[in-house]
């Protein structure tokens, strides 16, 4: 919030004064509220593996995050350019391949690679448009620069916060609300439908018909999905609502089979289809692959999407970028060691207390080891984990991420925070939501924002860069 000399930057000074001004007990007041609203509209989440909390609140920190406008349109051409090069980039690795042959990611990355699905090479999707919602979490570490952290492209989750977030701040602080010009959010899901509608397959002949495919109440993000399909005016599908008959996929409903042609589905790869992927699966559609390879029904995010989610295939965009693109990155990759290379994993064994260790393909903050913050135990079972499977691990310096003012029990204390901005692709081209869902770390000194580990969300706004209100 504070430049060096400790004034408020400028997109802060409104917020700061109100801060400065405003009684302690009003704060603690609209937190209580803010909770209480939450609980209300039944904003929850699971925690697999957590038997005495299935369900909890997401804490919400009162204290939004301001972007200035002008910095806001420099990340948001990193993020547009970011996504071109992984829709090209995955065009590429189930067609020709060229990225592979050129010698710019190593073969074993891909065909080894868990989420690499060889039942899509060769299919042909509309527009050659594979993720169709993608997450990019960045991080700021200096004035001047956003990393990005990770991608998200197979089916990221948490614009229903976002959403949330924003109605309610609006609805506790209209004060502060009308002192800033605010950039909206509350079109993303008619963004979101237009897109989806604009990826209908050729073969449809009248009004694309688009459902939300989810895997039921007891997935984690279930409260997502079911608050999407409400704000969509979509229907929300379980897989045994659906059949395929001659590959075309069908819903049933009480006036009869009804055909769909686009499905934002919310489901992981392996249980799609029993009889292409997982034949134990009771959540996905028999005969949904053949009925995708047939170009008769779109599903977004494309299969295989996950391919790129790998975070050793992220320590390559750079070059991903240059490669498809001819330019440079405009955002930033965090320095990455790919434990894989020899070199890289002795540096790595020889530092493991400095440095953050992630898996490749995991998520949500498991899996993983922050040095700074671990014991000897932890840090030695972490090198056993390393030296046995070296592949399947990357590592990274621990950043200095950036806080914001954020509301706790003591009062205005700063948070380590990071941002997922959400960015569209269609037919039509691609659109970034201006703000996304900014994700704090409620623990003092803690980098970890992940809500599976007890991370925070605040609202996210970008504003004019003056004093104009």
């Amino acid at each position: 919030m504070s430049e060096a000399a400790g004034s408020p930057r400028q997109v802060y000074r409104r917020l700061a004064d109100w801060l400065a001004n405003v009684p302690p007990g009003l704060l603690a007041s609209r937190r209580a509220q803010a909770d209480l609203l939450f609980r209300r509209i039944g904003i929850t989440f699971a925690v697999y593996g957590d038997k005495d909390a299935t369900e909890r609140l997401i804490p919400f920190d009162i204290v939004p995050r301001l972007i200035g406008r002008t910095e806001w349109s420099r990340l948001e051409a990193g993020l547009l350019q970011r996504v071109k090069a992984l829709n090209m980039f995955l065009a590429d690795l189930y067609g020709p391949r060229e990225v592979v042959r050129a010698g710019v990611v190593p073969p074993e990355l891909i065909y080894r690679n868990p989420y690499f699905r060889p039942e899509m090479i060769g299919v042909k999707v509309p527009h050659d448009v594979y993720v169709h919602v993608a997450g990019i979490d960045v991080v700021r570490i200096d004035a001047d620069d956003f990393y990005v952290l990770e991608d998200n492209a197979r089916t990221p989750s948490g614009v229903s916060y976002m959403l949330e977030n924003r109605e309610v701040m609006m609805r506790l602080f209209p004060d502060v609300f009308s002192a800033h010009r605010v950039a909206p959010v509350e079109n993303y899901p008619d963004q979101l439908l237009a897109t989806l509608r604009s990826v209908t397959p050729r073969t449809a002949d009248r009004d694309p018909v688009v459902v939300l495919l989810t895997p039921g109440q007891f997935n984690s993000a279930y409260y997502e999905h079911s608050f999407l399909g409400d704000k969509l005016g979509i229907e929300l599908v379980e897989g045994r609502d659906l059949f395929v008959e001659n590959d075309v996929v069908f819903m049933r409903t009480t006036e009869g089979p009804k055909r769909v042609d686009v499905i934002y589905r919310r489901l992981d790869d392996d249980f799609l289809d029993p009889l292409a992927f997982r034949p134990d699966s009771m959540l996905g559609v028999p005969g949904l692959m053949s009925a995708y390879q047939a170009g008769s029904v779109t599903l977004a995010n494309a299969v295989g999407t996950g391919v790129s989610d790998d975070k050793a295939i992220y320590s390559y965009m750079p070059e991903i970028i240059r490669f498809y693109l001819g330019e440079e990155a405009k955002l930033k990759n965090v320095p990455t060691w790919r434990c894989r290379e020899e070199d890289s994993l002795r540096y790595v064994l020889d530092h493991l207390p400095e440095l953050v260790v992630k898996e490749v393909n995991g998520s949500g903050g498991y899996g993983m080891l922050v040095g700074p913050h671990a014991t000897r135990a932890q840090i030695d079972a972490f090198a056993a984990k390393l030296k046995h499977d070296p592949a399947n691990f990357i590592a990274q310096p621990t950043l200095a991420l950036s806080t914001c003012p954020t509301a706790t029990a003591a009062g205005i204390s700063p948070r380590h925070v990071d941002l997922r901005p959400f960015v569209l692709s269609g037919a039509r081209g691609a659109r970034v939501v201006p703000g996304g869902l900014t994700r704090v770390a409620m623990q003092e000194g803690s980098l970890v924002v992940n809500s599976s580990q007890g991370g925070g969300t605040k609202d996210t706004w970008i504003v004019d860069d003056g004093e104009r209100a």
